[in-house]
């Protein structure tokens, strides 16, 4: 073909009309013949759609199948995660109130959906694998799959479809009714239920994100609504049934009302030792639990020795700055008692009390028992005699009075003690009285050492027949000591009440650690006493004080007269004991808490330069055979004083951190800004030597109450 002819085909003419409507007409037509021999699509929109061959129509179903798949898959991986972490809660913890909660089966929502339009068949099709239609709540079963979930988890469950026994799946929906499935719905239906029926680890991820998104999306996960008919109970917190006297810390008095301070002594130490046992467990201690004095008194001190036991007592007084109030001053009593030696120590007629019931036995109760009895066997003498009653649903007599020279017999009658039963703690004390009467040794020290939870239960448990009891045994020259041990039904208020009247001391025992520290390291200041009835007095000088009050001891607190009154008991100091009370003074001219009377006697008015007393100090005693007390005075004067308290002794500073760390765990409102780092500050720079580790403990303690719950 020559160029004249290409240019003369160039110039084609346009189409008639009618030719162009014949045109469209068969090419239509052409395709509807097309679309009836391929027959209709399984999926998609059912308009009139392209011509393709055989290979891409195979192709395109692949791919929309795996895409239905992907929907019913995400939506049962999803509900399946979710649920299970609820559904093995409550099956742990049986929670209450099935009424509203039904087992993880058929559909996701309490209601059904919307229904979606009809040209969204490919959306219908995923969900019919994981959901059919609502049917009422049957009552709840245990044999639910899942077990039951609502509410916090942030899906809706439905009540469960009816069916056979046994529950259905996540996603199955083979016990709700439904229409026939085309065929592929139903292969997708089963695939999806097989794929479900498989337990999921509780490791496993939820579904890819894609997948997740897509279900939140077609409403296959909703939100749930916050009613509180939906939310799960709160997991349950353990009750807390330890028991304590409760005592409102000492106020401030006004020394032109209320010049003299009395006190028995407190050498107990359990309040410290329960403390560092839940601080350590991240938890901070009862406020009633807390004595400040037996914080202070846990410690050894270096004071300076007295220089005989017919004076038994040292008293040491410093004068120093408050740390928490700049106005005021600390008057820091030191009292240290005589070190019995070796050859001093009286014989000891032992009877071991201890608590068998079911109670005790967990490790840290009976088992650390029976560990603490053993070093203290080892540390007695071979003439020392050792007596076990035990008491559980009753009382027996577990050891005869032996002598520690026998001691394979004492440690396999104590290995063979075992727990059960309920408490009769009256009958054992009774019996654990007779043995000791039995055996009384007038020249030696005759005690019993009850170990104990304190879950007194059965039997005779009245506090005011149990203390006349002891007070009737003391006064025959036979004392009481405890061992507490275990923490969830310890009652401090009755061992305290016991300990206090049958001239013991109260030891709190939660490590093996503490059962060293309390009948090996200490085990002549808790069997033999040095001096009973110890009380103190301070009389303050109104032109020098105008306030004062006494950190702890408000379970000791005294009469004025009592202090001279030989016939009123108070605590007894067992050899090398130490006792450490510290006042808060205001001086005069200093800005107080409390303002004068109006219509009151006026306070003195400041003294001369050369008054040089802020108080007067005293204490009084009996040696352990006479019944008539002593006394020891020293007045408190600027000669004990330091004008920093950085130029106090260790000992001085290291007591003062306690005692306010122990305000602090107590909530007294008289420590103004100190805090725990205060504290800790204080504490550090007088750790000074510290052999045995329990200043470095306090540090750390201390620390960690910075961050424990209340």
């Amino acid at each position: 073909m020559t160029e004249p002819d290409l240019t003369r085909l160039k110039d084609v003419p346009p189409p008639r009309e009618q030719a162009k409507r014949a045109a469209l007409a068969a090419a239509m037509a052409a395709f509807d013949d097309a679309e009836k021999k391929s027959g209709s699509a399984t999926q998609g929109n059912d308009a009139p759609i392209r011509l393709r061959d055989a290979s891409s129509r195979t192709e395109g179903k692949t791919q929309m199948r795996a895409s239905q798949f992907n929907y019913g898959l995400a939506a049962s991986i999803a509900a399946l995660m979710i649920a299970a972490p609820a559904a093995f809660y409550l099956s742990k913890f049986n929670a209450p109130g099935g009424g509203n909660f039904a087992t993880v089966s058929g559909k996701l929502t309490d209601a059904a959906p919307a229904p979606a339009p009809p040209r969204e068949e490919s959306k219908q099709d995923a969900l019919a694998a994981v959901q059919a239609p609502a049917a009422p709540a049957p009552a709840q079963s245990s044999t639910g799959s899942l077990g039951t979930v609502r509410g916090r988890l942030g899906v809706l469950v439905p009540p469960q479809t009816s069916g056979p026994a046994g529950g259905g799946r996540v996603g199955s929906a083979a016990n709700a009714p439904a229409a026939p499935a085309k065929p592929a719905k139903m292969a997708r239906q089963m695939e999806a239920e097989r794929f479900t029926s498989v337990p999921m680890p509780a490791s496993a991820p939820l579904a890819k994100s894609k997948e997740a998104a897509r279900a939140v999306a077609n409403g296959l996960i909703m939100q749930a609504p916050q009613d509180a008919a939906d939310m799960l109970p709160p997991l349950a917190e353990k009750e807390f049934r330890d028991q304590f006297d409760s005592k409102d810390v000492n106020p401030v008095k006004q020394v032109a009302q209320e010049p003299v301070s009395t006190f028995s002594i407190d050498v107990d130490t359990a309040s410290y030792a329960f403390a560092r046992r839940m601080i350590n467990a991240g938890q901070l201690p009862p406020k009633d639990s807390v004595r400040v004095e037996e914080f202070i008194n846990y410690f050894p001190y270096n004071y300076p020795q007295p220089e005989s036991a017919e004076v038994p007592f040292k008293p040491t007084i410093t004068v120093a700055p408050s740390p928490w109030n700049a106005h005021n001053r600390l008057v820091h009593v030191a009292v240290q008692g005589y070190a019995l030696q070796s050859a001093q120590r009286p014989r000891a007629n032992l009877v071991f009390l201890v608590d068998v019931s079911g109670s005790m036995s967990p490790e840290d109760r009976l088992p650390l028992v029976k560990n603490a009895l053993r070093m203290l066997v080892d540390e007695l003498k071979p003439e020392d005699t050792v007596a076990l009653v035990t008491y559980a649903s009753g009382s027996g007599v577990s050891l005869e009075p032996t002598k520690i020279s026998d001691k394979g017999k004492i440690i396999a009658a104590i290995d063979v003690l075992g727990a059960g039963g309920s408490t009769a703690g009256a009958e054992g004390i009774q019996d654990a009285y007779r043995l000791a009467e039995t055996h009384f040794d007038k020249g030696g020290v005759n005690r019993v050492i009850l170990a104990t939870d304190g879950d007194f239960n059965v039997g005779v448990t009245d506090q005011g027949e149990l203390k006349g009891l002891i007070e009737r045994k003391r006064d025959k020259g036979i004392f009481l000591s405890i061992l507490g041990v275990g923490q969830g039904n310890h009652n401090d208020a009755l061992m305290q009440t016991l300990a206090q009247n049958g001239n013991g001391t109260a030891a709190y025992v939660d490590t093996l650690n503490e059962a060293r520290k309390v009948l090996v390291e200490e085990a002549s200041s808790t069997l033999f006493p040095i001096a009973r009835d110890v009380k103190i007095q301070v009389e303050w000088n109104p032109a020098r004080v105008s306030e004062y009050r006494l950190i702890g001891y408000e379970t000791r607190a005294l009469r004025r007269e009592d202090f001279n009154n030989d016939k009123v008991d108070a605590g007894d100091v067992g050899s090398s004991h130490r006792v450490t009370a510290i006042y808060e003074i205001t001086p005069a001219g200093e800005k107080k808490l409390v303002d004068d009377l109006r219509y009151g006697r006026k306070a003195a008015e400041p003294a001369a330069s050369g008054d040089s007393e802020l108080g007067f100090f005293k204490l009084r005693y009996k040696l352990p055979k006479e019944d008539e007390s002593k006394l020891i005075s020293a007045p408190i004067g600027d000669a004990q004083a330091v004008e920093k308290l950085a130029a106090a002794p260790e000992d001085v500073r290291f007591s003062i951190a306690v005692a306010a760390f122990g305000q602090l765990l107590k909530g007294a409102p008289y420590r103004g800004k100190y805090g725990y780092d205060d504290v800790i500050a204080l504490a550090k720079g007088a750790k000074g030597d510290d052999p045995l580790g329990y200043r470095a403990e306090f540090l750390n303690l201390a620390r960690l109450a910075k961050t424990a719950r209340p």
